[in-house]
């Protein structure tokens, strides 16, 4: 039935509207109809249902919103996306950046709601178009206070790769066609840069957190929105040797990875014995000891998954095979590093079976 009466909002050349004649007074079992469902949508959806009841709300609601709207954004230059960008890049409280970002999410919804209901007049109360654009900004501010955040609380190195830095709006004091390109040389090689370091599958390798801890002192000085022109040429350069370290160490693993049949785990530990003081440094020695515990290993999970879901048993299993192989390939295996290297394997098989990734 709602289907069937919306279907009157349908515009057809200049008819913009139209009426539902209604023979048999359905119109009070058609709200209590609507308030049923409206009740049990309020159940399902929760604290979504904000968004979906826009779509009961009539032409005077819409209208009340839009005043609303206004109301928030005043003091603000809603008609140059230019000033208004450098108007709320001055603010550094996030809380009232999502105050103005909460109010043009709302313009965007109701932007949808109004050409979904036919009510074309009230596109004119407001520049929606405008708004929309004007959201984009803040959110882009929104991602540039959360990143420094980031940084000066010195959250996880992962942290900083999960955020799209290449997206980050930079700001000038003064804008030329020179100066933009820059910053679309420097986006773009920080960009760049942070793809290479989230390809590296051993983020706790001491070289990436150096390469990484580089990477955040560069954005770590200044806020981004007060980069001179000279500052960005310097960053492009520092971000290039970044770029060409974290390359070549990535090149490197991905030859380590090979010789363990592209196994990161092996890979990875690999590389952890040979940070460890007392084994051997033959690389040669390692990679034949390491390729015959996985072997061992791997028959007996392919054979019986079950048995990484009891991690004390496995623990246990996989040390009596850690120690024959070492002993076999001759190499002096003090207990201290038996316990460690027994330790970083249950760790990645445990995280490889439960699906989540060991750094």
């Amino acid at each position: 039935m709602l289907q069937t009466l919306t279907r009157v909002n349908r515009p057809y050349k200049k008819f913009r509207y139209g009426f539902v004649v209604d023979f048999a007074d359905i119109r009070k079992e058609f709200d209590a109809t609507n308030k049923a469902y409206f009740d049990e949508l309020q159940g399902e959806l929760g604290d979504e249902m904000q968004t979906y009841s826009n779509l009961f709300k009539s032409k005077e609601e819409i209208e009340a919103e839009i005043k609303e709207i206004k109301e928030a954004l005043w003091h603000y230059d809603l008609a140059n996306a230019e000033l208004f960008s450098q108007q709320i890049s001055q603010i550094s409280d996030k809380k009232k950046v999502l105050e103005i970002k909460k109010a043009l999410e709302m313009a965007k919804n109701l932007y949808n709601i109004i050409r979904m209901l036919g009510h074309f007049e009230l596109l004119e109360k407001i520049d929606f178009k405008k708004l929309n654009q004007l959201y984009n900004e803040t959110s882009r501010h929104l991602d540039l206070l959360n990143l420094k955040d980031a940084l000066q609380n010195n959250l996880d190195t992962t942290n900083l790769l999960n955020v799209a830095l290449e997206n980050v709006l930079f700001m000038f004091r003064k804008i030329s066609e020179e100066e933009m390109i820059i910053a679309d040389r420097l986006k773009d090689m920080l960009r760049k840069t942070r793809e290479a370091l989230g390809g590296n599958f051993d983020q706790i390798d001491p070289e990436f957190v150096s390469l990484y801890e580089e990477l955040k002192r560069l954005f770590d000085k200044k806020n981004l929105d007060e980069i001179t022109q000279e500052e960005m040429k310097a960053n492009i350069g520092s971000l290039q040797q970044i770029f060409d370290a974290v390359t070549e160490l990535n090149r490197k693993n991905n030859l380590l990875k090979a010789k363990y049949e592209y196994d990161t785990k092996y890979a990875r530990m690999h590389k952890r014995i040979m940070e460890r003081d007392g084994l051997s440094k033959r690389e040669s020695e390692i990679c034949e000891t390491l390729l015959d515990i996985k072997q061992q290993v791997d028959e007996k999970v392919l054979i019986n998954t079950k048995v990484l879901s009891n991690e004390g048993f496995f623990a246990g299993m996989l040390m009596q095979m850690v120690i024959k192989s070492f002993r076999k390939k001759r190499i002096d295996l003090e207990p201290e590093s038996a316990k460690y290297i027994n330790g970083c394997l249950v760790k990645e098989y445990i995280n490889e079976y439960q699906g989540t990734q060991l750094w």
